[in-house]
């Protein structure tokens, strides 16, 4: 005689539903599919559309959602667990759509960026380029320049580009930053001069901050509170500045990290001149920067033997050396922390080296021998590791397993290396802006093929993977028992068969 609708019979007491669901949020899938086969009442009970919603968002899939959204959050969750292992093997097996990114007229490559896989690409035209590679429409819009066509002579190389969620930077040859908001076209909606050529350009991933560095000076302009763009401090330092990075997720006014040879400054509108780190004759080779903390590689050299080239991190809150990690003969070329796992670290060097280092640890958990000149850009996430090289060679690393997948190659260096779960965005940039024979005549509009550089797209994602999305040279009906998926970056399209 029990209402098994608002009452569940645990064995010998009777529980209110609201208690009982309780007591199951504590339990797993696994579990949960035991109690289901117990009783009727209990599958009810463990199949309760909260339990499984909120395992949904515990595991991370569909974040932005509320539990209206979908009638069963069991199935959700296990078409979510199907695309991701899918996407896994995808990646694993170089099964995917591979695009490149070429813009003829803006003759070579000078520097490329990327954002949730919207793309900008910077040349010596003077030109830049948007690409959304999220929707495979590349017909993507060129930014107006900042000189206008009545402008005489031609217009100065672009020296670095960058991108974010909401604007588009990029600085030029003469000292002309310009800044674009994704969101009302292609007209600038700031611009500013510096007097000499920018050595740095950063912007923020979130927010409306740019800050370059140009001489002895570094500017951070940032809209008030009306949206006018305004300079929002300006910075004197000693030396030169090599890197540049704004710290993310900050509360006031924006914190940037510079690297002038071997000083590291945090740069700050109440702390102008604050100096993070120090050493003489020890430069700086690479530097990245998360919200809390900032990591960067320095050089020694002949008569500091004794501490070989290491990585550094610091504290930006405390100022302090939290740990020093690697000993390595070579420099440290690259270092990723923003967008590592926590507590991981993925660095590459010049002794051809990815070294992958736990924050917690000062020895490196692995250390992959993969570039013939040296590693130029490196990124990771929780199961494997994309590098590039100067050879111009990408490769797609196993982390946990330190074997290679599969690679690519192209004739310039990595420049730029991204990824998500889904895509993958490289750059191969020339170090060569102007190569002698490029163009048969002066005012020719495009240089050849193999001077300019090239950007690759690739989609990894099931739901991507239509026959219109792969190149004509990927769709072959060949089929080998053995041997190897060549899906992305066939050598020689087969006739059907």
């Amino acid at each position: 005689f029990q209402n098994e609708i608002n009452e569940v019979p645990f064995f010998d007491i009777q529980l209110p539903y609201e208690l009982a669901l309780k007591i199951f949020q504590y339990l797993g899938k696994t579990e949960l599919g035991r109690c289901a086969q117990v009783s009727r009442t209990w599958k009810v009970l463990a199949e309760d559309e909260v339990l499984w919603y909120r395992l949904c968002q515990q595991e991370g899939y569909l974040l932005d959602t509320s539990i209206s959204d979908y009638s069963c959050w069991k199935l959700a969750l296990k078409k979510c667990r199907a695309r991701e292992r899918a996407l896994k093997t995808n990646w694993k097996n170089r099964i995917g759509a591979v695009s490149q990114l070429q813009y003829e007229q803006g003759k070579i490559l000078c520097d490329v960026h990327s954002c949730d896989g919207v793309v900008i690409a910077g040349y010596t035209s003077g030109e830049v380029r948007l690409w959304d590679t999220r929707t495979w429409d590349y017909t993507a819009p060129i930014l107006e320049p900042v000189h206008g066509p009545g402008d005489a002579g031609p217009q100065p190389h672009v020296s670095f580009v960058k991108i974010n969620s909401s604007l588009a930077v990029a600085a030029y040859e003469d000292g002309t930053v310009s800044v674009w908001s994704l969101m009302f076209g292609r007209e600038p909606i700031h611009r500013y001069q510096h007097n000499q050529r920018i050595q740095a350009l950063a912007l923020g991933s979130e927010g409306a901050a740019v800050a370059t560095a140009s001489g002895f000076e570094v500017k951070v302009e940032s809209p008030n509170d009306r949206g006018f763009w305004q300079t929002t401090e300006t910075f004197e330092i000693q030396k030169l500045v090599n890197f540049l990075n704004l710290v993310p997720d900050v509360t006031g006014g924006p914190v940037t990290v510079a690297a002038a040879e071997d000083i590291v400054y945090l740069l700050k509108a109440e702390d102008p001149g604050k100096i993070l780190h120090s050493v003489y004759g020890q430069p700086v080779t690479c530097l990245d920067v998360s919200a809390q903390e900032a990591a960067f590689g320095v050089k020694t050299f002949g008569w500091l033997l004794n501490e070989p080239n290491q990585i550094l991190l610091y504290n930006l809150e405390t100022s302090q050396c939290l740990k020093k990690m690697g000993n390595s003969i070579g420099d440290f070329t690259c270092v990723n922390l923003r967008n590592s796992p926590p507590n991981m670290l993925v660095t590459g060097n010049k002794d051809r080296r990815v070294r992958v280092f736990d924050l917690r640890r000062s020895e490196s958990l692995c250390s992959l021998y993969a570039h013939q000149l040296g590693v130029s850009a490196v990124q990771m996430d929780d199961w494997k590791i994309v590098s590039g090289g100067e050879e111009g060679l990408v490769c797609v690393w196993d982390q946990r397993m330190g074997t290679k997948l599969w690679e690519m190659h192209a004739r310039h260096p990595v420049r730029h290396v991204w990824f998500n779960s889904h895509s993958l965005i490289t750059a191969n940039i020339p170090d060569e802006k102007t190569p002698r024979g490029a163009s048969i005549m002066d005012d020719d509009l495009t240089a050849h093929r193999k001077h300019r550089g090239i950007i690759y797209a690739y989609e990894f994602s099931v739901d991507q993977l239509a026959v219109e999305s792969v190149l004509p040279i990927c769709r072959s009906s060949y089929d080998e028992v053995t041997g190897y998926n060549y899906n992305i970056g066939l050598a020689v399209p087969y006739d059907n068969i």
